[in-house]
């Protein structure tokens, strides 16, 4: 293997492992706030994170993206691009926090919700901040850093609901600790991205409107992939009671801590594919199939172990009081496989600077999902919330998929499906054969197994597994495609 896709490997294990550490210490947070807040609480303070998705969403730009894109290009001007882009996203977070004041005065919650909104707001403004920089940690394959801030900042978060539980300090304590969370992450990421570039807010508002006139696309896509990835809560929030919503998210917060992977991951490669896209294919394609490949391994023990193991899944999360998230959980599976899937087939779409066919298809998701929602969870509530979901992120990597083929003419290499698939299965069979054990040894039986049938059909091979723990530094070489 080549320097660059080592380092590639290197940094996607090394933020994996910081962001699966993150993620058991995200459920184990939300372990601590079910039991505390219970099922109506932690229902509101569900409704409340909606909202900190939503204040993401109306920010969001676009920015993230295409400053990505550009500094990745040979010849950008690092300082010119980070420099305005922080500006204006400094500028549409501090926008947020006033239109948060305003929109509290007509939500129909009780004050502590509202309080909670506001304070979401003021921690998106952190969470702003520091996302504008993730551009220039992957352009230089430095991922790794911005997975140690985020850790750091996820441990400070769980402390501090340790202490707000042990002191029964209340809801809105809960709240604040998100914003401790973003306040740590923020402060980390900007001082090691001092170590690279040293750049100063700027106020060219000629580059302002050439930046959004580029990214407004990928923004509008933004507020539209809100609308079918957390308008499910807020829906449920109003036309259910706050418990409705406590059970639905109590399966949701798993989806949601495990769909961080899909998009680390394509972040990584993200540079890579859009400087070859159009001038060397051949190692866009190398890159975007092993990106594939990748996916495909781990997609197919995701969707295994959460049907078998959904019920031991919910109880280290909220506890026995949750037992009706576990066919919710089982129903979100399916949302977990395409998320990933449409998260890469996206980003191909966005690396070939296609973001008004991507907009098209997002809006149109949308759209079917709201629709669905409206129809659906005043009949069957969270159940029919967690099915609009499945369904939604399926449509997305379907035409996704389509949009690569029909304007990029790409399609992935299915090489090893076969193998993958009957590893799977293998997977399948100890669960069903030992479903008496333990949630802990079922779960570790079974992922080595998986891997285990793997690497004996030849799916993953040895080199590859050395690839993975072996960082090189060095110049961009010729990609080797992993088989």
């Amino acid at each position: 293997m080549s320097s660059v896709p080592r380092k590639i490997a290197y940094n996607a294990v090394f933020s994996a492992a910081a962001k699966m550490t993150g993620t058991v210490l995200a459920l184990v947070g939300i372990g601590f706030i079910t039991r505390y807040l219970g099922k109506d609480g932690f229902g509101d303070y569900s409704t409340v994170l909606a909202f900190f998705f939503f204040f993401g969403a109306l920010a969001d730009l676009g920015l993230y993206t295409i400053s990505t894109r550009e500094i990745s290009r040979p010849g950008s001007d690092e300082k010119e691009i980070l420099g305005n882009v922080f500006s204006i996203r400094l500028a549409s977070s501090l926008f947020i926090v006033l239109v948060s004041f305003l929109i509290v005065i007509f939500l129909p919650y009780p004050e502590p919700v509202k309080l909670g909104i506001i304070i979401s707001a003021l921690a998106y403004v952190f969470s702003s901040g520091y996302s504008v920089l993730i551009g220039l940690f992957q352009k230089r394959l430095a991922m790794d850093k911005v997975a140690t801030g985020e850790l750091a900042g996820k441990i400070v978060q769980v402390s501090a609901i340790v202490l707000a539980v042990k002191y029964n300090l209340g809801f809105l304590a809960i709240i604040g600790t998100l914003f401790l969370n973003m306040l740590v992450s923020f402060f980390i990421v900007y001082v090691w991205s001092r170590r690279y570039i040293k750049f100063s807010p700027a106020f060219d508002f000629s580059a302002w409107k050439k930046f959004l006139k580029e990214s407004y696309p990928v923004g509008i896509s933004a507020i539209i992939v809100f609308a079918y990835f957390k308008l499910d809560t807020i829906l449920l929030s109003v036309m259910k009671t706050s418990a409705d919503v406590g059970i639905y998210n109590a399966a949701y917060k798993v989806l949601e801590n495990i769909s961080f992977f899909p998009s680390m991951f394509v972040g990584l490669v993200m540079p890579i594919m859009s400087r070859y896209i159009f001038h060397e294919r051949k190692k866009f394609e190398i890159v975007a199939d092993n990106t594939f490949k990748v996916f495909l391994i781990l997609t197919v023990p995701l969707f295994i172990g959460t049907v078998f193991l959904a019920g031991g899944i919910i109880r280290l999360i909220g506890g026995a009081g949750f037992s009706e998230s576990v066919p919710v959980l089982r129903l979100l599976s399916a949302a977990m496989v395409f998320i990933f899937f449409g998260n890469f087939f996206t980003n191909v779409i966005i690396a070939g600077s296609l973001q008004k066919k991507m907009l098209g298809i997002l809006l149109f998701c949308a759209v079917f999902n709201i629709s669905l929602n409206l129809f659906l969870i005043p009949r069957f509530s969270y159940m029919g919330a967690a099915l609009t979901s499945s369904l939604t992120e399926g449509l997305v990597a379907i035409l996704s998929f389509w949009a690569a083929w029909r304007n990029l003419q790409y399609v992935p290499s299915f090489s090893k499906i076969i193998p993958i698939l009957v590893s799977g299965a293998g997977m399948a069979f100890v669960f069903h054969s030992f479903q008496n054990l333990s949630f802990p040894l079922q779960a570790v039986s079974g992922v080595v197994v998986y891997f285990l049938l793997l690497w004996l059909f030849r799916a993953i091979s040895l080199e590859e597994v050395r690839s993975l723990i072996n960082k090189q530094n060095g110049e961009p070489a010729e990609f080797e495609p992993i088989a």
